[in-house]
């Protein structure tokens, strides 16, 4: 049995959280430096370098809360950038089959190794492609972006919407959380920041309707205050 000196637990619990946020936004800036780098290769680049800041390590505890309240359309699911795929095998069951997409090799290969002791295993699978480019036999009941939208370049903004409108089926529902509603000035990126009105402009003409916008009072540390739920209706 391993025990912790008194002081030594008193020190952890005074962590200094302007020392966590400083740790946070250096992980952002090498993943950044990365990403200009080697452009769309970066994103396997930085699972190389396990530089991966917008990985939780577990599934989005808001997305948790969601499936606990039973909310979410059941059928065909689509996670864009599902990164490790901790949200795909949270999502996935009997009642609900589940792709996670993303263009890294080494994002995916992380996914298939924690995935492969899942109870759910044959309700959900993993793709290597691209978003943007990606043409499925089959559309979606629902799709999670979180972390995606905000990883793209704002002036693509306007094919994610289009490429929404085509993997969703009609009255499907897209979910994203928004984040990061607040960036420092310098307007680098990924992430680039997000408002609900970024979304509005390139979901509307496709006939997408906001059924709800709200704050998530869930947000993982550095992204408390940061992030906003919507949910959209494909009415088109």
């Amino acid at each position: 049995m391993t025990t912790t000196h008194p002081k030594m637990a008193e020190k952890r619990g005074e962590e200094d959280p302007s020392n966590n946020c400083a740790i946070f936004s250096s992980k952002v800036e090498k993943m950044q430096s990365i990403i200009h780098e080697y452009s769309a290769g970066g994103w396997n680049k930085c699972w190389e370098q396990g530089v991966t800041p917008w990985d939780l390590g577990q599934p989005t505890p808001l997305l948790l809360q969601l499936l606990e309240n039973e909310t979410l359309p059941k059928g065909r699911v689509l996670v864009p950038g599902c990164g490790a795929g901790h949200d795909v095998i949270a999502i996935a069951n009997p009642e609900r089959y589940v792709v996670g997409l993303d263009l890294s090799e080494n994002g995916l290969k992380r996914a298939r190794e924690i995935s492969s002791s899942s109870p759910n295993a044959k309700c959900f699978e993993f793709i290597e492609a691209d978003f943007f480019t990606w043409s499925p036999t089959e559309k979606f009941d629902l799709v999670f972006d979180y972390t995606f939208f905000c990883a793209i370049e704002p002036r693509m903004r306007t094919s994610w919407g289009t490429q929404m409108h085509e993997l969703l089926k009609p009255d499907g529902e897209l979910i994203t959380l928004m984040f990061p509603l607040h960036t420092d000035e310098r307007g680098v990126g990924p992430p680039y920041k997000v408002s609900a009105a970024d979304y509005e402009e390139v979901l509307h003409p496709w006939g997408f309707k906001a059924t709800s916008i709200m704050d998530n009072d869930l947000a993982v540390g550095q992204r408390k205050g940061n992030e906003k739920l919507g949910r959209w209706k494909r009415c088109l």
